[in-house]
C-alpha cells in the first residue's frame, strides 16, 4: 500500500449536473486535495470542470472509464494527460492491446509536452454489480472476474485497478504491494450504502491495503460536508 497521508488518499466525487454546485462543495472542503470528475459533470461543463479544478490548485481523478477500440482510447488517453489529470481510468475488459496503447500514448504525451505522467487505473468490475448481475452479462463471478482482469491490467502496463474494497486482499496477493488499488464503494458506518453492493468503511478499506478511496454522497449530501470530510479523514488516519 502507498504510504501517503489520509488527505492524499481521499478523493471526493463531484457527482453534480452543474459546475456551480460542484464548485460550492469544493470551496467547503479546503482539506480535500483531489476530486473525481465523472461523466455527468465532464459533459455538462464541456470538460471545463477539469481545467477549473486545476486552476483552483486541486488534483483530478478523471473518471470517464474509456472503453473503445485501441486507437480511440489511445487518443483519449493523450488528452487526459494533456489536461493534467492526476489519475484517469479505462475498462480492463477493453483488452490488453487497448490498455497497452493507453500507456504508450501517455508516455509519448509526457515526453512531447513535458507534462507530468498521470496514473492509469483499469476498472475491473463495477461496485454496483454482484454475482447475479454478472451472470446476466456472461461473467462467471465477481472474484474470478476481478482477479483475471487485475492480472491482465498489470501485464498491460496499468498503474493499478479500480476495484471493490472486498477484493483488495486477493489483488494484493496476486499483483504485489506496488500495484495500486483505488476503491469506490467506500461508506463510513454512519452513511447509507445507496446503490453500492460491495462496500467497506474507510478504516476497513485502508487496513486491507487500498491506496485511494473515492467517497461521494456521505460527504456531498451531508448537512455539513466539511465536518463529514474531516470525520472520514480522521477515520482514515486511524487506519494508517
Amino acid at each position: 500500500m502507498d504510504k501517503g497521508t489520509a488527505k492524499e488518499k481521499l478523493i471526493v466525487a463531484l457527482d453534480f449536473p452543474l459546475w456551480e454546485d460542484a464548485e460550492g462543495l469544493i470551496k467547503k472542503l479546503p482539506e480535500v486535495t483531489c476530486f473525481k470528475v465523472g461523466l455527468e459533470l465532464y459533459l455538462s461543463t464541456g470538460g471545463a470542470a477539469v481545467k477549473n479544478l486545476r486552476q483552483m490548485g486541486k488534483e483530478v481523478f478523471l473518471d470517464l472509464k474509456f472503453h473503445d477500440i485501441p486507437n480511440t482510447v489511445e487518443q483519449a488517453s493523450r488528452k487526459a494527460a494533456e489536461v493534467g489529470a492526476l489519475i484517469f481510468n479505462v475498462h480492463a475488459s477493453g483488452g490488453a492491446e487497448m490498455m497497452r496503447q493507453s500507456r504508450q500514448a501517455v508516455e509519448k504525451e509526457v515526453g512531447r509536452l513535458g507534462v507530468r505522467q498521470p496514473l492509469i487505473f483499469a476498472v475491473t468490475i463495477l461496485t454496483s454489480l454482484d454475482d447475479s448481475d454478472l451472470k446476466q452479462i456472461g461473467f462467471q463471478g465477481t472474484q474470478d472476474s476481478v482477479l483475471r482482469l487485475a492480472q491482465l491490467a498489470q501485464k498491460s502496463g496499468m498503474d493499478g485497478v479500480v476495484a471493490s474494497p472486498q477484493e483488495i486482499e486477493m489483488i494484493r496477493k496476486a499483483c504485489g504491494s506496488s500495484f495500486k488499488i483505488l476503491c469506490p464503494g467506500v461508506r463510513p458506518h454512519w452513511a447509507a450504502v445507496g446503490d453500492q453492493k460491495r462496500v467497506m468503511t474507510p478504516f476497513e478499506a485502508l487496513k486491507a491495503g487500498a491506496d485511494y478511496l473515492v467517497i461521494g454522497r456521505p460527504i456531498s449530501k451531508a448537512k455539513s460536508p466539511r465536518e463529514a470530510a474531516l470525520k472520514v479523514i480522521e477515520e482514515m488516519e486511524a487506519a494508517i
